[in-house]
């Protein structure tokens, strides 16, 4: 499949939310419940100087009308990249095709889906474009 290219800020976005999401599991590790995950997350993101909205409804439009509870998200970074966060044993694939139609719903291309019930955070970090 081929995407258009992100721009710098989208990549610089990523890398953060990368690393931000490596000092939140080093810290706190597996077996927490989301909300917590999801605090943790947001406040690393801010620090490092991005806008961050939690548990924000997107409305979605269909049909030519404009339906205000459409979508909620877990995450909105400088409103660019969409993050979905578990804690969980294993991942479901429909939160993979969620986060998917959550970027096309959203015109954005940049999306992550971060499991922190893992041992090592870089297994639960995956990447999705559209």
């Amino acid at each position: 499949m081929e995407y258009s290219s992100l721009s710098v800020q989208e990549e610089q976005i990523g890398k953060d939310i990368v690393h931000a999401a490596y000092l939140v599991h080093k810290s706190l590790g597996p077996g927490l419940l989301e909300k917590i995950y999801e605090v943790c997350l947001a406040h690393e993101l801010h620090k490092m100087g991005h806008k961050t909205l939690r548990q924000i409804d997107i409305p979605i439009q269909y049909d030519g009308i404009i339906f205000e509870e459409g979508l909620r998200l877990d995450l909105l970074i400088d409103d660019l990249v969409i993050i979905e966060l578990k804690a969980v044993e294993v991942i479901n694939p429909l939160w993979e095709a969620q986060i998917i139609s959550h970027l096309k719903l959203t015109n954005l291309s940049l999306g992550y889906l971060i499991n922190f019930n893992v041992s090592l955070i870089r297994e639960g970090i995956k990447r999705f474009r559209v």
